[in-house]
């Protein structure tokens, strides 16, 4: 029994991690196999997606190697997290990813929401920020409305809105049309409250919408937790790029580091003729990209089913999972989970530990 016990470990572990080209083995991944009715082998995953392709491939492992039927796996949720200092005013947020561009108008919020509901759909606990301090998009994108409370007085608790923790400044204003109409000092204010006095809590992934610029906001949260890195989004023609570039440079100068580039609004395809049209021309995503030395995330193409949801209060990824423009934000989500993994496996040199199991994604 102690060596079905073994070969069963040893065959979990030999299944190809895919995002680093490693072992389960190599990366610390699988726990020892249990023997009971059937061989049942735990195992850790840093990514909430692809769970059940890697499910499947141990399964199959396990069986072919040890000669039983019956294998079970049980696969629990372990996203690998930045480093965090005593003083760090999030300690609690694994990873805290920006998305910004430096253009207005390329779909940054959308992006954002859309983001936040494939990770919490996969099962990550998951928040939200929307630091657009003159535009808070977030509240109408998801249909969240209500004032943040607090229960000490001294600390806001985050809306929740698809198992999403969210926090913006439309949550705060009279209603959707009142201005805010602040200088710096007031913005910067409103910003550090958001990061420092909201109850973020546990969290795998913290997704912050920004604002068009390379200005105040960008620069007060880089200083004020440390980063996981930034996700850039364009459109393809060159007029968006000019901004965009300087959104990269801004991200070297202070040391954030970039996770990679989508472009947005990349083709149109006729529901009618299924003519594809690159209104916008093409090829944008990938100069970014070659220009900040990070991956091309991938491209979401235009879709009325974006504006659609987005107005209704639902992100598309939720509102019409099986839509090709929600297949591309998934599948854009689980390559910045993987660079996520990557970068925190380079800096530690392994993966390994915890205790938190994959939960099923909450629909509200």
């Amino acid at each position: 029994m102690a060596d079905l016990q073994a070969e069963a470990t040893r065959a979990a572990g030999a299944v190809e991690y895919a995002a680093l080209g490693k072992s389960l083995g190599e990366l610390g991944l699988v726990k020892a196999a249990a023997l009971g009715e059937r061989v049942t082998v735990s195992v850790e995953l840093p990514s909430p997606f692809d769970r059940d392709d890697l499910v499947r491939r141990i399964e199959q492992a396990v069986r072919t190697s040890c000669g039983v039927r019956e294998v079970a796996v049980e696969a629990r949720l372990r996203v690998q997290g930045r480093a965090v200092a005593s003083d760090d005013p999030i300690p609690g947020v694994k990873n805290f990813l920006m998305v910004l561009s430096g253009k207005g108008g390329v779909g940054k919020s959308t992006t954002a929401v859309n983001l936040a509901a494939a990770f919490a759909r996969a099962g990550a606990a998951v928040g939200l920020m929307d630091a657009d301090m003159y535009g808070p998009s977030i509240p109408l994108m998801l249909g969240a409305s209500g004032r943040p409370t607090s229960s000490d007085g001294a600390h806001i608790e985050p809306l929740d809105r698809f198992g999403i923790k969210l926090m913006s400044l439309g949550f705060l204003l009279e209603d959707d049309k009142t201005a805010v109409i602040w200088r710096g000092p007031m913005l910067h204010g409103a910003l550090v409250q958001f990061v420092q006095d909201v109850s973020w809590g546990k969290l795998d992934y913290l997704v912050v919408d920004l604002p068009p610029g390379t200005g105040d906001v960008a620069l007060t949260l880089s200083q004020k937790a440390p980063t996981t890195g930034a996700v850039i989004v364009t459109t393809p023609q060159e007029v968006a790029l000019a901004d965009v570039y300087k959104s990269v440079a801004m991200c070297q100068k202070v040391h954030i580091p970039v996770l990679g580039v989508i472009e947005n609004m990349g083709s149109f395809v006729c529901p009618h003729c299924a003519h594809e049209s690159a209104i916008f021309g093409q090829g944008g995503g990938q100069k970014v990209a070659e220009f900040a030395q990070a991956p091309l995330l991938g491209r979401v193409p235009i879709d009325p089913a974006v504006r659609v949801s987005g107005d209704g209060g639902v992100p598309v990824v939720l509102a019409a999972a099986d839509s090709s423009v929600a297949q591309a934000f998934v599948a854009i989500a689980a390559r910045i989970a993987d660079v996520v993994t990557r970068i925190h496996y380079e800096r530690k040199g392994s993966l390994a530990e915890v205790k938190q199991p994959i939960r099923l994604p909450v629909l509200r």
